[in-house]
C-alpha cells in the first residue's frame, strides 16, 4: 500500500511530476496534453522531458543490450534535472524517469543493479502519477511486446514505489478524463485547483477506495464504476 501524503512542493527537491507505466499506457500522449495544459490554460512555465529510452531505440533502429542501460538511466534523470534547473521553469513533466529503464533492465535482463539509485532519484520528484491499466494494448511495431509485458512493468514499478513509500496517484481515463484526472492529481498537490471538483466525490456518493489500495484491479474496477454512475 502506497502513502497517499503528497508531498509539499516547496520543499521537494525537484519540482517534477513524473509519469510512470508499461508500454502502451498513455504517457508520451497525456505528458504533452498536461504539459500544453498547464502552459496554456494556467499560465505556468513548464517543460516536457521526453522517454530517452524511445529516443534511442528509434536512433538505434534497436532496443539497448543489458550494458547499454545503465547510460540511458543516467541520461534520462540528466535530462530531468536540466530541465528543473532552467531559469523560470515552475514545473517538468517527466515522461518517464530512470525507474523505468531498471524495470525494464530487470525484466529484461534480471538484472536488478540500476534499482536502488534509480529508487533514490525517483525520491527527488514531487509527484508520481502511475498510468492506469484501462487502455487498449497496441501494437508498435519495434518498441512493444505485448500486454503480459505491460502488466510485469506495472507490477515491478508499484513494488519499487511501494518499497521505498514513494506516494504515487494512478491515473485512469481516456484523453481528456484521462487528462482531467491527472489534472486533478497535480492541483491537489500544488495546492491549487485547476479543474472543477468532481460532484460525484465531493458530494460523497462514491468513497474514494483507492486511497487505501494498489492493486490495479481494484482501481480498475472502481474506476469504471465511477465514470458510468449517472450524474446530477
Amino acid at each position: 500500500m502506497a502513502p497517499k501524503t503528497p508531498p509539499d512542493p516547496a520543499t521537494s527537491a525537484l519540482p517534477v511530476v513524473c509519469l510512470l507505466g508499461g508500454e502502451s499506457t498513455g504517457k508520451t500522449a497525456l505528458s504533452l496534453a498536461l504539459a500544453q495544459c498547464l502552459q496554456v490554460d494556467h499560465g505556468m512555465a513548464v517543460r516536457c522531458v521526453p522517454e530517452t529510452l524511445r529516443g534511442w531505440c528509434e536512433t538505434a533502429g534497436r532496443a539497448p543490450l543489458a550494458h547499454e542501460q545503465a547510460a540511458i538511466a543516467t541520461e534520462q534523470s540528466r535530462l530531468v534535472a536540466a530541465a528543473a534547473a532552467e531559469p523560470g521553469v515552475q514545473l517538468v513533466i517527466a515522461d518517464t524517469s530512470a525507474l523505468m529503464v531498471a524495470a525494464y533492465s530487470e525484466l529484461y535482463f534480471q538484472d536488478s543493479s540500476l534499482v536502488a539509485s534509480a529508487r533514490a532519484e525517483q525520491s527527488r520528484y514531487g509527484l508520481n502519477l502511475v498510468m492506469g491499466l484501462d487502455l487498449p494494448w497496441t501494437p508498435d511495431g519495434l518498441f512493444r511486446d505485448g500486454p503480459a509485458l505491460r502488466d510485469a512493468t506495472d507490477a515491478l514499478i508499484r513494488r519499487e514505489l511501494n518499497g521505498a513509500s514513494l506516494p504515487y496517484q494512478t491515473i485512469y481515463g481516456r484523453g481528456e478524463a484521462r487528462l482531467q484526472q491527472a489534472l486533478r492529481a497535480v492541483g491537489s498537490w500544488l495546492g491549487r485547483a485547476l479543474v472543477p471538483e468532481d460532484l460525484a466525490l465531493t458530494e460523497g456518493r462514491v468513497p474514494w477506495q483507492c486511497d487505501n489500495c494498489s492493486d490495479p484491479d481494484c482501481e480498475h474496477r472502481l474506476f469504471t464504476r465511477l465514470v458510468g454512475e449517472p450524474r446530477a
